[in-house]
């Protein structure tokens, strides 16, 4: 193996221990886009705080395994970068619904017989978007996936 192999690998390798704790991390946060009726404005509260601190360290991760792809294919890596363009968006969009949310908790309230439209409407963009952070998150983790076993494996079998 020559140097530049080594080097590689070294550094894939360097890489792979920081995505196995960040990893370890997430998974310790166990954050579900899961959307419950919970009408308390401190819920909304903690869940506000739940979603940015678990965004935070999701980003972290996907910067992570983009600057993993940018040693081996600059081409995937700058379209994985614009995956994670569209993950910070989605988060901002739901964190915001979420904020609108904690704000007047009782729109959430399915069990509201008087709900207004907009109060059926903010209620459909958050699940509407929940679902969409939780695709996109897993198309995300596709790609790295397909990525690794295509590209990396082999460099570190090597």
């Amino acid at each position: 193996m020559n140097q530049d192999s080594e080097n590689l690998k070294n550094r894939i390798q360097k890489h792979s221990k920081k995505l196995t704790e960040l990893g370890s991390i997430l998974a310790k946060k166990q954050f579900s886009y899961k959307i419950e009726e919970k009408t308390a404005k401190e819920y909304w509260q903690k869940r506000i705080q739940q979603l940015k601190k678990y965004n935070e360290t999701g980003l972290e991760y996907y910067n992570e395994i983009q600057n993993m792809m940018n040693l081996i294919n600059k081409d995937e890596a700058q379209i994985f970068l614009l995956q994670i363009s569209k993950f910070r968006q989605l988060a901002t969009k739901l964190i915001k619904i979420m904020e609108k949310i904690e704000e007047n908790p009782s729109i959430i309230d399915s069990k509201d017989k008087q709900q207004s439209l907009w109060s059926k409407d903010v209620k459909k963009k958050i699940l509407e978007i929940s679902v969409n952070c939780l695709d996109h998150e897993k198309y995300m983790n596709n790609i790295f996936r397909d990525f690794y076993e295509i590209n990396i494996k082999k460099i570190l079998e090597q």
